[in-house]
């Protein structure tokens, strides 16, 4: 396709040098620049980029035969004189692909240029397991709703693909899943599907799209929670995303906080995983009730064979006593673990965001209260606590606008 060709020869350092090389260059600063700004008028971008009308004005109609930027009509005119027109970017010139993969089914949205989410698949079923079976079947559900697309959304540049586990963004390189190749993860997908394919860690991608997208406005330094089956964290410093030296910056779930002899997933003992997550609720309301305790789980005295972690939530909603009462204990721990972030970090928010935070004010409560038990107050005072506004979007936005971005970024 013409367009996609445009878009990628101008992202790429490849075979360029001389007056096409500082062409591209340009091309890339205009469409950054319409990016964080919107419209705008020639006239501003000749200021703000510092190139001349001229030189402006033929870039603009090179992008605009690209099909990447359109003219949006006149500007109002503020003293009465010439309205300008304003140029922007064509949100249907170009798509990315979020994949966002959970324990038990995947959530997968394709966003246009101008970063609306314009198609989304929420809750298709799917077993997260390390075997080439589910591997092939993660693979069918991306190329399925693909290929239910509109001709015109087919533009697809880019994909990202969140996972849970140590993943190394850079490499494409995943430690938990899916590992059966010598090449990256992300390779072996791009090979299949034919589009630039990128992998994050599940926690970072949703923190990701809650930084960019959600709920974060002035804030330079915030913590994202991602309370799932496990404990995962993304981190915001001074505005940039931190991923840590070979990526894995974030593994919360795996401070060893607790004293017992639970192993972890991971291997280790007392991970705060093992106590304070939707593995661990699910084991200790099966505890419960070989205790004695009671729950409107309950099926003729017998607990469903395949009981999940959205089963408790709901008994939750519905008011279910001993689901409350175990959300609150896990909330607690969580809480603690939090309280050492905000010790160390000092940020401005935290956001809690997965499946557990759909119990809402359940969950928040007990951390909130944790907090100003565990964390110095001097340090905390000042750190707001607020559920995600994105929930369960936040990974395939932010899987989308990973995908964009890094395929806009040139190295």
């Amino acid at each position: 396709m013409v367009i996609k060709q445009s878009i990628f020869e101008i992202f790429s350092e490849e075979n360029t040098s001389g007056v096409a090389y500082k062409n591209k260059s340009f091309k890339r600063a205009i469409i950054n620049h319409l990016d964080q700004t919107g419209n705008t008028t020639i006239t501003d971008l000749a200021q703000e980029l510092n190139i001349s009308v001229p030189k402006i004005t033929s870039l603009i109609n090179e992008l605009i035969t690209d099909g990447l930027v359109q003219d949006d009509g006149k500007e109002d005119s503020k003293g009465g004189g010439r309205k300008a027109n304003l140029y922007g970017l064509v949100a249907d010139s170009a798509f990315f692909l979020g994949v966002d993969v959970k324990h038990y089914y995947i959530n997968i949205g394709l966003l246009d240029f101008k970063k609306n989410l314009v198609k989304q698949e929420m809750h298709v079923p799917y077993l997260l397991v390390n075997t080439k079976e589910a591997f092939d079947q993660l693979v069918k559900i991306i190329q399925t709703f693909i290929a239910n697309l509109p001709e015109e959304h087919r533009n697809i540049l880019a994909l990202c693909l969140n996972l849970s586990g140590r993943i190394n963004s850079e490499n494409g390189y995943s430690y938990s899943f899916f590992h059966f190749h010598e090449e990256p993860l992300s390779a072996t997908i791009e090979k299949i599907t034919g589009i630039r394919t990128f992998l994050e860690n599940d926690s970072r991608a949703m923190a990701y799209g809650e930084f960019h997208n959600g709920l974060v406005r002035e804030e330079k330094n915030v913590l994202f929670v991602n309370m799932d089956y496990g404990i995962g964290l993304g981190i915001m410093i001074d505005g940039q995303i931190y991923r840590g030296k070979s990526g894995f910056g974030g593994e919360f779930g795996h401070i060893p906080l607790f004293a017992n002899e639970i192993i972890c997933h991971c291997g280790k003992k007392g991970c705060l995983e093992t106590e304070a997550s939707g593995q661990a609720l699910i084991r200790l309301f099966r505890e419960k009730i070989e205790q004695g305790s009671s729950s409107a789980l309950m099926q003729k005295n017998k607990l469903p064979e395949k009981l999940q972690l959205t089963d408790i939530i709901q008994a939750a909603k519905n008011e279910d006593v001993l689901c409350i009462e175990l959300i609150a204990e896990i909330g607690e721990k969580i809480g603690r673990g939090i309280s050492v972030l905000i010790n160390i970090f000092n940020p401005e928010l935290v956001i809690l965001g997965g499946i557990l935070a759909e119990t809402g004010d359940y969950i928040r409560l007990p951390i909130r209260s944790a907090l100003n038990k565990y964390s110095l107050s001097l340090v905390n005072n000042d750190t707001q606590l607020h559920m995600s506004k994105l929930q369960e979007k936040a990974g395939v936005i932010g899987g989308c606008l990973i995908a964009r971005d890094k395929l806009l970024s040139v190295k």
